[in-house]
């Protein structure tokens, strides 16, 4: 029986949900690196679909601040997706952060009846770890890892690169970790790990693919301390979990 399965997108996250115990979402650039550094401050992170009128009622009624786009970010607005603009930033115990992939995943997931967890290359040996303790991956508690992707234009998938990396690092990880029955990775989970297990310097693999480009080169670019940051491996041991709306660390 499989113990470890790998879906892409929302898609794939509501279609595994319903069969595993454990949705690990990875948004590498930068839904998930984000969490990891707020959640590194001690924020609690409260997933939310892209920004619109109603992600501002929603964090008055959660009481929590809310963030803006990259390039939106001044003295008043200094939380972002931006990693690197979370690190500068003062601290807020709680904040709304809204993406299109993997927040909007993690949302949705919020009310699958699944433990949700977050995870990203900076902290995938300790998601790993965490996923061994409580016997996530095996057989009987089986977790599914799911790679948020980007979205073209017309809002379709866009499989990206950087974040079948991440979901490949917890799943080669957790693999090796695991005495408790976590020898039986789908297909597509196995091939998620290899391209981990193949790739020799993450750090240029996360700047030179396509969403890398994006955030460095260009009219978007200018954030190549977003990718720096996201490819900080294993950087953090902190493990967000959703609970009550929001990630925090799991004990």
């Amino acid at each position: 029986m499989t113990g470890i399965r790998f879906e892409w997108g929302a898609a794939g996250a509501r279609h595994v949900a319903p069969h595993v115990s454990c949705l690990v979402v990875v948004d590498v650039l930068s839904f998930t690196t984000a969490v990891s550094v707020a959640v590194d401050a001690g924020t609690r992170v409260f997933p939310y679909r892209w920004r619109d009128a109603s992600a501002e009622e929603y964090a008055a009624r959660v009481g929590a601040a809310l963030a803006v786009g990259r390039r939106e970010v001044g003295a008043g607005t200094p939380w972002s997706l931006s990693p690197a603009a979370l690190r500068r930033a003062p601290f807020t115990p709680r904040l709304v952060l809204p993406s299109p992939n993997g927040s909007a995943i993690a949302a949705e997931a919020a009310g699958l009846g699944v433990t949700v967890v977050a995870a990203s290359l900076r902290n995938a040996r300790a998601v790993a770890q965490w996923l061994t303790t409580q016997e996530y991956g095996t057989p009987d508690r089986p977790l599914a890892v799911v790679a948020a992707g980007e979205q073209w234009p017309d809002g379709s998938l866009r499989p990206a690169l950087e974040d079948q990396l991440g979901a490949g690092a917890v799943i080669s990880m957790r693999r090796d970790l695991g005495d408790l029955g976590a020898t039986h990775p789908s297909p597509e989970a196995a091939a998620a790990a290899a391209v981990w297990d193949t790739t020799a310097d993450p750090a240029t693999v996360l700047h030179r693919c396509h969403s890398g480009r994006e955030l460095t080169q260009g009219a978007h670019g200018g954030f190549a301390e977003d990718v720096d940051i996201a490819a900080e491996l294993n950087g953090s041991k902190a493990v967000p979990m959703l609970t009550d709306g929001a990630f925090t660390a799991a004990p």
